[in-house]
């Protein structure tokens, strides 16, 4: 009798938890969010129109400096000295930073004591070789002796001229990395040295638009900051790599002005002046899906999004000149792409 009970019990407790999961399931897929896909999509359109096309375009970028080097010394030394500044002007052999060098000259004396009595070695033993009073060996012993003395003492003056630290080009002095009483030694910057009379402006370009640019061309460049000064900048740099953004870097040699006004980091922009003029469809670069390989649109037919495959050739601007698969008068989509499909119905904002 009892095994009967323990056995409709399990049962009993076995259907319950059955009952719950079922009732659990039920109320979970209520819960879950039923997209309809027959819903339309509320989408922003634009009607493709025939307009004119100009190849005229401004492209940013920023400036930098032609050269720029952070200075060290060639040989370990206490800094004596430091005779510039951040902001100085500085020419090419200008002595920039002076280390201690007593020591060397003062090896340098004594080498020079050694030359002259090795000097005076060589000669006497050259006029008593000759009278056959010494041996020759002597002789060559006294030369080997001064030789070497000598190679001492242009390694000892070649050091001296080492803690003469000089400039290494014209420019300015853009950090200070050192003071007087501080150590220097080979690979420790002590100075920066910026050369902006002469400055590079780099643009990236994207590929469709790369026809504008020739290698050695002139084109115009102006500052921000200073837009009435006109500049121009011969083109020095095409990037053979796409960078990150899929553009290509294109840079231009450009002399600065007399008064050094423009400085590295500052933005600016090279003008191009269009060539042709054309009539075409002009659309939205946004609107676009793919890539240039593979291009696409949402084209508004009866309702529907339709994707529509299109050829385009370039960009200006923010928009993309398209040369086949669209005609006037089309409706394309122009915002709206979430939950997008083709075919979906639509409806405009």
């Amino acid at each position: 009798m009892k095994k009967t009970i323990w056995i409709i019990a399990g049962i009993a407790i076995i259907a319950l938890v059955i009952f719950k999961l079922a009732s659990n399931k039920k109320t979970t897929e209520s819960k879950v969010y039923q997209y309809d896909k027959e819903k339309p999509v509320a989408v922003s359109v634009d009607t493709i129109r025939l307009q004119n096309i100009n190849d005229a375009g401004t492209y940013t970028g920023t400036f930098e400096p032609n050269k720029e080097t952070k200075i060290s010394a060639e040989i370990q030394g206490k800094i004596n000295t430091v005779l510039v500044d951040v902001g100085s002007f500085v020419s090419k052999g200008q002595t920039l930073i002076q280390l201690d060098n007593e020591l060397l000259k003062l090896q340098l004396q004594s080498v020079e004591v050694q030359i002259e009595g090795l000097q005076d070695d060589v000669n006497r033993y050259t006029i008593l070789t000759k009278a056959d009073a010494v041996q020759g060996v002597q002789l060559e012993k006294a030369q080997l002796g001064l030789k070497s003395a000598k190679v001492q003492k242009a390694t000892l003056q070649e050091q001296i001229n080492k803690t003469t630290i000089k400039a290494p080009f014209n420019g300015i002095v853009t950090a200070k990395l050192n003071e007087v009483g501080g150590f220097a030694a080979p690979g420790v910057p002590l100075l920066q040295i910026t050369d902006i009379g002469s400055l590079r402006f780099t643009v990236n370009v994207s590929e469709t638009n790369l026809y504008h640019f020739q290698i050695n061309q002139q084109y115009r460049i102006s500052v921000d900051v200073f837009p009435g000064i006109p500049l121009s900048g011969k083109l020095i740099m095409i990037g053979s790599k796409a960078n990150m953004g899929n553009s290509f870097p294109v840079q231009f040699q450009v002399a600065n002005t007399k008064n050094l006004d423009i400085k590295s980091g500052m933005f600016g922009k090279v003008n191009i002046d269009g060539n042709k003029q054309e009539i075409g469809i002009l659309i939205p670069s946004s609107a676009i899906i793919g890539d240039a390989e593979k291009a696409q649109v949402y084209v508004m037919k009866n309702g529907k999004a339709i994707l529509q495959t299109i050829t385009i050739s370039k960009n200006i601007g923010n928009k993309t000149v398209v040369t086949g698969g669209l005609n006037e008068n089309d409706v394309i989509v122009t915002n709206g792409f979430i939950n997008l499909f083709d075919g979906a119905n639509i409806t405009t904002k």
